[in-house]
């Protein structure tokens, strides 16, 4: 096995070891809340935007990653509060998540939604307590924030919603992606290089190739959608014929053009970076993204 898979295996063990042991814990005599705050993460994930941003950190502060796998897990916990509402009958209504009944369906619509809501609100508590400078964790929190909320995730589920029986054009559905799904990403990324002090311009550039990461990951996600089965992707499929997707707007092929072009795109972009960090990323971008 090559020197960066396993390293990539073993950042990835060791943070699970520590989600595993930091996710909420709010124990009550409500019969199912506490251990449904901590459901999805059990039923597992790629974990991609930690590793994004572990990585960064590893690469350029090795002695700072322990101290960075706080804010990770913040953000997998606000990326999970974003599934869990995805998917309830407000929504997209889905059954499965991550091949295990969604939270919805396990308790009830109020349980996962209240759910939801706090797993957003503790991310944030997670990177406060993170034992790292209050100047970090201030623009930490702020970066966080602007991707994941009002201009960012959250404006990009409104537009889904409100347009998903109307056409949207490829400017229009990019738009909607960049927020609902890119920016979270490309924030994972800023995260790692404002942990490790990197200047401003190396941030943005890494931000700018999150965004297109985050666009590869939604035509990957849209193709899965279009070709694959329900047990094959651990979620449902072949549902989104009434969704702005990019393979009901571009056809299969097209999308899986326009995803060979991103994957260029961001080749193109990593080759701006440090060799260290260049062939890192890479080489998830190609295990992912295959």
């Amino acid at each position: 096995m090559p020197l960066q898979e396993t390293n990539t295996i073993d950042l990835l063990s060791d943070f699970e070891t520590f989600l595993t042991a930091h996710l909420p814990d709010a124990p009550s005599f409500h019969p199912s809340y506490n251990q449904a705050l901590k459901e999805m993460f059990k039923a597992g994930g790629k974990r991609f935007r930690p590793l994004m941003l572990l990585q960064i950190v590893e690469t350029y502060e090795p002695l700072l990653l322990k101290n960075a796998y706080w804010v990770a897990a913040a953000v997998e916990m606000l990326h999970t509060y974003s599934l869990i509402h995805d998917d309830l009958p407000t929504f997209d209504d889905s059954d499965l998540r991550r091949g295990h009944p969604t939270l919805h369906v396990t308790y009830d619509e109020v349980t996962a939604t209240l759910v939801g809501d706090a797993l957003n609100s503790h991310s944030f508590l997670m990177i406060a307590d993170a034992p790292l400078s209050d100047s970090v964790k201030v623009a930490l929190i702020k970066e966080l924030s602007l991707n994941g909320g009002t201009d960012g995730m959250v404006l990009g589920q409104a537009i889904d919603c409100y347009f998903e029986d109307k056409k949207l054009s490829l400017d229009e559905l990019t738009f909607l992606h960049i927020h609902k799904t890119a920016k979270l990403i490309a924030a994972s990324l800023k995260m790692g290089a404002i942990i490790v002090d990197l200047d401003k311009e190396q941030q943005n550039l890494l931000y700018k190739i999150g965004l297109n990461i985050g666009l590869l990951f939604q035509v990957q996600d849209d193709i899965i959608d279009a070709t694959l089965t329900t047990d094959e992707a651990g979620k449902p499929t072949n549902h989104d014929s009434s969704k702005n997707s990019f393979t009901n707007l571009l056809g299969v092929a097209a999308a899986q053009t326009e995803k060979e072009k991103l994957k260029t795109e961001i080749e193109t972009q990593l080759s701006k970076l440090d060799d260290a960090l260049q062939n890192r990323l890479q080489s998830s971008i190609n295990k992912y993204f295959k």
